[in-house]
């Protein structure tokens, strides 16, 4: 049975983006993160596309880096979110799995725990986001704490999460790097502080080990569109096809609520993408859509299996036609502008029953 809509994911761009990572921080360790089935595209297919680039995989949960063991990937894999109880330390130790500290209370729990294997660890330290992350005054009493336990292997990494570095004019990142580096003075242990954006915007950041997500899949981390995202390539493409074409007159409207009245002789054509497939439920009238390779504006409410375009000015249109959603000629940036939220939402939120290709 034919599958209308389907997202091809380009390997090779992902690998490029890597590349691109490891170039902007050249010496720093690579920890590339496959959290939220690689952002959509994928968590198995992606990480053995890039197993030989990097030095860890990071995930938030014990169930996503289970899927990776079970598919054979061997790399360290670091919780982000660190043990929510004490199964997954030992889950942790039986597995090789790595756990990021970001509370006392998972320091707590670490220290009562008797894994069967010693436990590689990151600390978490927050230097403003305020999520997650010990208060910059704990952080030397913490990294006693580890060195204490025989259950953890020594060392752990120091890390913290910028929380506006997508935005290269604001202060913040500065005010928090300040910070994160006045709590870890004279600490002889590896920092981890860059995200996609500060990799490629914010140089000093950069350290022992960068943490690239976003920039894997090709999108741009930045807020407003910027030459320091130019060079990534988008890694997915979800494409679909016309089913159906029908000319309106002046005056007539299109879908639920009729949020689309035509000014003119129009022609609509109609898509089997909706957000049930994934598609943004909030995409304002005029979202970009390729029909043909040429651009045409979303008329009408996005429902749950099909949307409504505007073809009038694209007179090639026919049943079949091919439809880009986003990719290679539309950035996913772009039309999750136009929903209202940001390109990272409608790629997590890919449905399993969007097909996936690989190539």
């Amino acid at each position: 049975m034919t599958q209308p809509n389907l997202a091809v994911v380009d390997l090779n761009a992902v690998r490029h983006n890597l590349a691109l990572a490891a170039a902007k921080a050249p010496g720093a360790r690579i920890l590339a993160v496959i959290k939220a089935n690689a952002y959509g595209h994928g968590a198995v297919e992606v990480a053995r596309a890039m197993v030989d680039g990097v030095d860890a995989f990071a995930v938030a949960r014990v169930d996503e880096a289970m899927e990776l063991r079970e598919s054979g990937i061997s790399s360290p894999i670091l919780l982000l979110e660190g043990p929510l109880d004490e199964d997954d330390i030992d889950a942790a130790a039986a597995h090789g799995l790595w756990l990021m500290l970001t509370t006392q209370e998972q320091l707590d729990m670490l220290a009562r725990a008797r894994p069967a294997a010693a436990i590689t660890t990151w600390l978490k330290i927050d230097s403003g986001m305020h999520r997650l992350g010990l208060p910059l005054s704990d952080c030397r009493d913490a990294c006693v704490r580890l060195a204490a336990m025989d259950h953890v292997q020594p060392g752990p990494v120091l890390a913290t999460h910028l929380a506006c570095a997508d935005d290269p004019d604001d202060s913040m990142t500065r005010r928090q790097l300040d910070a994160f580096d006045a709590a870890v003075a004279g600490l002889d242990l590896p920092h981890s502080v860059a995200n996609s954006a500060a990799i490629l915007a914010w140089p000093e950041t950069h350290r022992q080990w960068i943490r690239p997500g976003y920039m894997l899949y090709g999108g741009s981390p930045f807020e407003r569109s910027l030459p320091a995202g130019a060079e990534l390539k988008p890694a997915m493409t979800v494409s679909s096809r016309v089913i159906a074409l029908r000319d309106l007159d002046t005056g007539e409207s299109v879908g639920y609520g009729a949020t689309w009245t035509a000014t003119r002789p129009s022609r609509i054509a109609t898509v089997p993408m909706g957000y049930g497939d994934g598609y943004p439920r909030h995409a304002a009238n005029g979202t970009p859509v390729l029909v043909n390779g040429r651009r045409a504006p979303l008329a009408g409410r996005v429902s749950m299996d099909l949307i409504t375009i505007d073809v009038t000015d694209l007179p090639d249109v026919t049943i079949d036609s091919p439809v880009e959603l986003w990719g290679k000629q539309l950035s996913v940036d772009e039309v999750a502008r136009h929903a209202g939220t940001i390109g990272y939402e409608l790629l997590a939120g890919l449905p399993r029953r969007l097909g996936r290709s690989y190539v």
